[in-house]
């Protein structure tokens, strides 16, 4: 697909695990990219994604080159999704969640930084990796960044999460659910239910006579993706749309105004908040009133994910 008169759009996707290969798809599927570089370890794994992409080439609308395992060749590509992880390190049964991947995550994330900034890469970086806000920030340190150029898919899944279980509880369309979940993508989220609007009522009109339990439905939202492991051991179709998202909102400068791991500096880490997604990356956060109960929820996650990067190397 072209961007303009002779713009190329290409895009890189590192990871070519359930997560990465959906992202793949997807763009491929949808004619987002003239151009895919793919990149993972596992060389055989790449190969054959690489293969079945091409295969399916002669049933799409649309042609994309793909491009296998050459850092290089992200110099020139416009967005950057990191989908790296290890989805069995994940125990659904243990109170650290997505924490299961830190150990191996960090290690990856030291592994291929160096090589992101090697190649030139001038892009925009969105990372999927868990868990997430602290491999978002851990990704900034080490390419170094501006941190406009380096966020996280964070808190947008969740919120869709949140929308879902409304709207569900509502017998309404999802998608007339607006407002956001804030704090890390793991156990400290909360959904900033002063935020929170259905057909453009806050929810507090519908919560007594709906008899809604805001507490189980923050909850439903904030185990949504375990629900889908219980069934088949990973999640891939949510995230890697979130994903695909956020990139074509960069490319088209969209102005996309959505929950996201962004930095932010009163903060001093990254965590999931509203933010206005361009062709900057995040082109500013959004302040919104929050309750003070919100703002120290807010706080308590941002002092936990900061507190697991700040331990991590950085030499």
């Amino acid at each position: 697909m072209q961007n303009g008169a002779n713009k190329m759009r290409k895009y890189g996707v590192i990871g070519l695990g359930q997560v990465g290969a959906t992202v793949a798809y997807t763009l491929v599927q949808r004619g987002t990219v003239d151009e895919l570089v793919l990149i993972d370890h596992n060389e055989a794994l790449a190969q054959a994604q690489k293969i079945d992409l091409e295969d399916a080439s002669p049933r799409l609308a649309t042609s994309t080159k793909i491009i296998l395992n050459d850092y290089s060749a992200l110099a020139d590509a416009e967005v950057l999704i990191i989908a790296s992880g290890n989805i069995k390190a994940i125990d659904m049964n243990s109170s650290k969640g997505r924490f299961g991947e830190y150990d191996s995550n960090q290690a990856i994330v030291r592994d291929i930084a160096p090589k992101i900034v090697a190649s030139g890469f001038k892009g925009i970086l969105i990372d999927i990796m868990n868990p997430c806000d602290v491999m978002t920030d851990y990704l900034q340190r080490l390419t170094g960044f501006d941190h406009n150029r380096v966020f996280g898919t964070g808190t947008f899944l969740d919120t869709a999460r949140m929308q879902k279980c409304v709207g569900q509880a509502l017998h309404t369309n999802s998608k007339n659910v607006d407002g956001y979940v804030y704090g890390e993508h793991g156990n400290s989220q909360f959904v900033a239910w002063s935020t929170v609007r259905v057909n453009g009522q806050p929810i507090a009109h519908f919560q007594k006579n709906a008899n809604l339990d805001l507490d189980q439905l923050e909850e439903d939202a904030r185990q949504g993706a375990f629900a889908v492991m219980n069934g088949k051991h990973y999640t891939n179709f949510a995230i890697a749309t979130c994903g695909v998202r956020l990139a074509e909102a960069v490319s088209a400068d969209a102005q996309l105004a959505c929950p996201v791991s962004a930095f932010d500096p009163e903060l001093g880490t990254y965590v999931g908040m509203p933010a206005i997604i361009g062709k900057n990356g995040i082109e500013s956060l959004i302040r919104l009133d929050l309750t003070t109960a919100e703002k120290a929820s807010l706080a308590a996650s941002a002092k936990f994910i900061k507190e697991n990067v700040d331990v991590l190397p950085v030499d």
